[in-house]
């Protein structure tokens, strides 16, 4: 009898490829084998798909073609938004709140910039822009949705706080890598200024991003060469990796209106399983908080979060304990230190997140498999 197929909650981590974006790829891998940049009859139709594809995404993210700069990721996104806007601002401070993903808050500490506060929920603190922020910002940056808890930032608020404080002079940005799955984003996005967003995170390839930017934004490029993506990016498009996110970005924008729902009922109805067989769980971010669909961040008492996560690897259940950048590191993640969870029961936290591929027979299963483990855990603890 063969062993039951693995069950994957780490889609905040890496989600599958979709099958409309494989299609759209192979011929790019296997056919056309232009430069868009080049002017024979195989480089006009690698330019071709190369601005159809720019067309599908801008009309999904309520920009223009224009507007839009294609990276390798979304980390490169988000440097380039944060270092670029910096490097043509010079001598103004960049601004982020404490929990952002390190492709941003990097950046930012490595220009002595200013680190934002977050509310107990994982929020940025909107007070605090409004009476703190420096004046003469010249970026703010501010994820959707935080990718190792879930949590989402009511934007609108954060650009009218941000403008209001600097008036008007700060560029608002935001990392929408891990709200694009779950939130049409055009509305939250209106009056942002610059926007990040990753492929492999909604079922494209790895390996290919964008930055929005919006018109009047000025940003030095970080890649500098043959001039591509109107001077800011330079560097031959990956033809193959942008029509395939294209691709997934609108079978995902095609059935998004059920999908929160959906996946907050499978969600929700994964935790109450899990709590009902365990004492001592703790949802991190509070109830009441606006999150994504798909993240659970679960705070386990007396269990450390790498041997539970061992566990449940060898039950076929692949999960994560932080942010999938920053594995490995046994401290507190800076996440939950500065939503002040205590390094205690932060050392039990672990992240489950759905995708568009999850089932409730795995969410069976897995929580079964949780239940198990952690009581295994705790049996083993020595007493006293």
């Amino acid at each position: 009898m063969s062993a039951p197929a693995p069950i994957y909650l780490d889609h905040a981590a890496t989600t599958p490829m979709r099958a409309v974006a494989r299609r759209a790829m192979l011929p790019w891998l296997s056919g056309v084998h232009g430069n868009p940049s080049g002017a024979h009859h195989q480089a006009r139709a690698a330019r071709r798909a190369l601005d159809d594809a720019r067309d599908q995404l801008a009309a999904l993210l309520g920009c223009g073609p224009g507007d839009l700069v294609f990276t390798a990721g979304g980390t490169e996104a988000d440097n380039l938004a944060v270092s670029g806007v910096a490097a043509v601002r010079a001598g103004r401070p960049v601004v982020c709140s404490a929990v952002e993903h390190h492709a941003v808050l990097e950046p930012v500490l490595h220009l002595g910039g200013v680190v934002a506060p977050v509310e107990r929920s994982g929020q940025v603190d909107v007070a605090w822009l409004e009476r703190e922020l420096p004046a003469d910002a010249a970026l703010v940056s501010v994820m959707a949705a935080n990718n190792e808890v879930g949590v989402c930032n009511d934007l609108p608020a954060v650009v009218e706080a941000v403008q209001r404080r600097t008036a008007g002079r700060a560029v608002v940005h935001t990392d929408a890598v891990a709200a694009f799955p779950w939130i049409d984003v055009r509305e939250q996005v209106a009056d942002v200024g610059l926007l990040s967003i990753s492929a492999h995170k909604f079922g494209g390839p790895q390996g290919v991003g964008l930055l929005m930017v919006r018109p009047g934004i000025e940003l030095r490029a970080l890649l500098l060469g043959g001039g591509q993506e109107r001077g800011r990016r330079s560097g031959t498009q990956n033809v193959a990796g942008i029509v395939a996110m294209a691709a997934a970005a609108q079978e995902l924008a095609e059935h998004r209106p059920v999908a929160p729902g959906a996946g907050a009922a499978q969600r929700d109805r994964f935790v109450r399983m899990v709590r009902d067989g365990l004492d001592g769980v703790h949802e991190t971010v509070p109830s009441g908080a606006p999150r994504v669909a798909g993240t659970a961040h679960l705070c386990f008492e007396g269990v450390v979060s790498e041997e539970l996560l061992f566990l449940l690897d060898r039950a076929g259940v692949c999960a994560s304990a932080a942010s999938s950048c920053a594995s490995g590191a046994i401290q507190l993640s800076h996440v939950l230190a500065a939503m002040g969870v205590s390094p205690a029961l932060g050392a039990g936290a672990v992240r489950f997140t759905l995708g568009w591929t999850t089932t409730d027979e795995e969410l069976d299963r897995a929580a079964d498999a949780v239940v198990a483990a952690v009581h295994r855990l705790r049996r083993a603890r020595p007493c006293g």
